[in-house]
This record gives C-alpha cells, structure tokens and sequence, in this order.
C-alpha cells in the first residue's frame, strides 16, 4: 500500500475545489491526458470520469469512480486501469494551520495489479505519487495566488468561504 503525505501551501477548501471538479482530474493525475466527467455529478457517490491515458503513440480509455466521498475532507476512488485491473486512490485533506497536509493512499484493488502487489509496484506508486502532488501543489498554489491577486487591495476576508461559498469580508453580516 503505498501512502505519501504532503504539505501544500493554500488552505483545504482551495485543493478540495481542484479535487471536486472532474474536468481538472489529468491536470492533476500522473499518466492521464484528458478527463470528463461521464455520470453523475462529481464528485458525488456513483459519479465517474472518463479519462484517457497515453502510452506513445497507444490510447487507453478507462473510467474512475467515486466510492466514497466526505465533502471537503477525504476523496475515495477506484480506477480502471484495464487489463491490470482497478486501483483505490484515497485522498485525505486536513487542515495544517492556513495549509493543507494531503495524504495520498493508494493500492490494487482487484484484477491482475491485485495479485502482483510487491515493493517494485509499491516504489513506482510512490514515483507517481511525488509527481501527482507536485502537479497538484502547483495547480492549488497557482489558484490561491491569483485569487489573492484579484482581491481588492486592503479588503481583509475571511480564509475559508462562508456556508454560501463566498469569501465574504471580515465583520460584514452573514
């Protein structure tokens, strides 16, 4: 099983809106090169992203699904990965301060891929994980960034959006 953490330099409810579109998913997963969402409303229980994989000049369609779902905090999904199989994919958000510590925690789940588990798989998820999170740092940090950038000057907010989804000012009325 391989589990990776890391810290990512915005808040929670920034990376959770990276993970909660689907259109975003191959900007942010290693090895995918377009997403879309295909049932459902992601990232609901059930919804599923079609999304394609290149290897060269071969082009592989599978499918990811939403298995488990805790609004802003923990993202669960099982990966089609064909003829290896399926994946389990567990991505758990937690407040570190005004950051997000992300733990990432991925295996096998059925078919080939879940009969061949050993350390050589276990070490390229742990490869492929360093990279994932370092494509999503950088979405969720270069989001953050141009959201403060387009904050009036001098307006104070609040670090986490209200119940209405809105970044309203500090002191004004909910």
């Amino acid at each position: 099983m391989a589990v990776r953490r890391h810290l990512i330099r915005t808040s929670p409810q920034t990376v959770w809106d990276v993970l909660a579109d689907g259109s975003r998913y191959a900007d942010w997963v290693v090895g995918t090169s377009s997403s879309k969402p295909v049932r459902g409303q992601w990232p609901r229980l059930g919804a599923a992203i079609r999304y394609e994989a290149r290897l060269g000049p071969v082009r592989l369609s599978n499918e990811t699904v939403v298995r488990r779902c805790e609004w802003g905090k923990t993202l669960e999904l099982e990966a089609w990965e064909g003829a290896f199989g399926t994946a389990r994919i567990a991505v758990e958000l937690r407040p570190w301060g005004e950051e997000c510590l992300v733990i990432v925690d991925e295996h096998p789940l059925r078919g080939l891929g879940g009969r061949l588990r050993n350390l050589v798989v276990e070490a390229l998820l742990q490869v492929r994980h360093r990279a994932m999170l370092a494509r999503l740092t950088e979405l969720c940090e270069t989001e953050a960034a141009e959201w403060e950038r387009r904050r009036p000057l001098g307006q104070v907010v609040a670090p986490e959006p209200g119940h209405n989804g809105t970044r309203a000012r500090l002191g004004d009325a909910p």
